[in-house]
């Protein structure tokens, strides 16, 4: 199996992305830290890898919360020794709004979610990762990186196109210990995410264009499936992709060169 030995921490693993990726990481070895704030879900997912032979453990946190982060991570090498991947996965959609009517706490909610919790859980797995090497993954989106026509998504996108600089700038200063950091910027895809958008106004400020039917070309506007990402996400995690770092990888189906 590609990552027998391994022992991998994912962010946002009880739902979507997160949880298709540690079922995938499990069934090829790996240990997984099943990170996340809804243990319930974690718990569900647990027993899921539990039930077809694989290892996990549970870790209940909030990623922008500094030391509820740095103690799941204290927890997961304190039972298994070790740190080899980290999927940085968690993240919101916030609140989508024309600028004036965004609320300062709203933006500045998504960017501590999702730019500041990709921030801290590199952080802090650091130390571990540096031991071995490693890879380092995070979750981005087409949304800030090649679209930019979801009017109200500032907040969003904003954190988004910040955690490719992040990766970016990782991947050249922890080049030296072995450590990859790469990026996957996924387009539409089955996942309870957009659950949590909450919108205002949008409709009023967006620009009055119409883009070809068929949004998703390669699928004829299917989304794509949380196991897709998951399974480039063991790719980049594994030996395979050892001469890849500072990259962002769109999963997407050409949608975002349609809408871009």
């Amino acid at each position: 199996m590609q990552l027998k030995g391994k022992v991998a921490l994912i962010t946002g693993a009880g739902s979507g992305i997160g949880k298709a990726s540690a079922l995938l990481m499990a069934a090829e070895g790996a240990q997984v830290g099943l990170l996340g704030r809804k243990e319930d879900e974690l718990q569900q997912v647990g027993r899921e890898i539990g039930s077809a032979g694989g290892d996990c453990m549970v870790l209940v946190a909030d990623v922008s919360q500094p030391l509820e982060l740095q103690k799941a991570v204290q927890q997961l090498t304190d039972r298994w020794g070790r740190l080899d991947i980290v999927f940085a996965n968690a993240g919101i959609n916030g609140l989508w709004a024309p600028i004036e009517d965004l609320p300062l706490e709203e933006w500045e909610q998504t960017l501590r979610v999702n730019l500041t919790g990709t921030f801290l859980t590199v952080k802090y797995a650091l130390p571990y990762l540096k031991v071995q090497g490693g890879s380092v993954i995070i979750t981005s989106s087409v949304n800030g990186t090649r679209i930019f026509s979801n009017t109200g998504a500032t907040a969003y996108s904003c954190s988004k196109a910040a955690q490719v600089a992040f990766a970016k700038m990782m991947a050249l200063e922890l080049a030296r210990y072995r450590i990859r950091v790469n990026v996957i910027c996924p387009g539409a895809i089955e996942t309870n995410i957009d659950d949590s958008t909450r919108t205002r106004g949008v409709e009023e400020a967006r620009e009055p264009v119409e883009f070809p039917e068929g949004s998703i070309p390669l699928t004829d506007g299917e989304p794509g499936a949380a196991e897709d990402v998951a399974r480039l996400a063991l790719f980049l995690a594994s030996g395979h992709a050892k001469h890849i770092s500072g990259t962002e990888v769109w999963i997407d189906g050409a949608q975002s060169l349609l809408q871009g």
